[in-house]
């Protein structure tokens, strides 16, 4: 399928690893110019030299999108490296703090949302010019399925995602009428690095290997995911793609989500004691 978009400039942030690094392969699969960005240099150029690409479509420059001054010094090296661009597909993150909300203090909260909120903010405020110039742009953001079903270990997290999904919604209103489009996505439980190092430590407290730490979570933690194992990044990918192309084009403000099978334990007292 032709989405369209070759020849288009993209910026993709954590694209080290997992699905930042899936999206930048397969949107340079379509013929899109990639940048890749993400804050450890060595881990960057390795992952930039995983991919192959033909000569001058590939560029990969480390930034920290929780500080301006870096997000500055990067657009001013996609500017001389490419020009402006035209996709922008946030994936940077952290898991951040974790443990139940009576032990998470300050510090957690804070640099949890710095990380997964305020650096997209500031991502965005950096490249926006951009995008509003040329009559045509994408921005897609990586939420979270926790923005939607919020776990109680991890409400940080949660509490960021949700925020990403209510900055995704009201850019898409703000910026459509020039040719900005925007959307999200919320993936479910991914085979990344962010969930391998979970379930590492999971197999660690419980004295299991990883692949049993996997199957407990599945069957404890995540019962309503009927296909029973973790997604992959290229499978994410492929939506994030899809978001960026022109087939896209009358997608806008939307959030593509695992589908959700609601349990009682998240349906309101309301709910439950309603009369039929």
């Amino acid at each position: 399928m032709d989405l369209g978009i070759a020849g288009r400039i993209a910026l993709v942030t954590g694209a080290d690893s997992g699905i930042g690094w899936h999206c930048a392969q397969q949107l340079l699969a379509d013929g899109v110019t990639v940048v890749m960005t993400d804050r450890d240099p060595g881990k960057l150029t390795a992952a930039a030299a995983e991919l192959h690409a033909p000569e001058g479509r590939l560029h990969a420059f480390p930034a920290d999108i929780t500080d301006p001054a870096s997000l500055a010094v990067l657009h001013e090296s996609v500017a001389a490296a490419v020009g402006s661009i035209d996709i922008l597909v946030q994936c940077a993150g952290v898991t951040g703090a974790q443990g139940l909300f009576h032990e998470i203090d300050d510090d957690g909260w804070t640099s949890t949302i710095e990380t997964d909120l305020l650096g997209p903010v500031r991502l965005v405020r950096e490249f926006l010019p951009d995008l509003r110039t040329g009559g045509w742009g994408r921005i897609v953001f990586l939420a979270s399925e926790d923005a939607l079903q919020p776990y109680d270990d991890e409400l940080p997290y949660c509490a960021a995602k949700a925020g990403i999904l209510a900055l995704s919604k009201g850019l898409s209103r703000s910026y459509a009428s020039e040719g900005v489009l925007v959307n999200a996505v919320s993936p479910a439980f991914i085979a990344t690095p962010m969930t391998d190092a979970m379930m590492r430590k999971r197999a660690d407290e419980n004295g299991t290997t990883v692949d049993e730490a996997v199957a407990s979570f599945l069957d404890e933690e995540r019962p309503y995911m009927e296909l029973h194992r973790r997604g992959t990044p290229a499978e994410v990918a492929s939506v994030v793609v899809f978001l960026c192309s022109e087939r896209a084009s009358f997608v806008n403000g939307s959030n593509y989500p695992r589908r959700l099978r609601l349990s009682s334990h998240y349906l309101t007292p309301l709910a439950l004691n309603r009369k039929k």
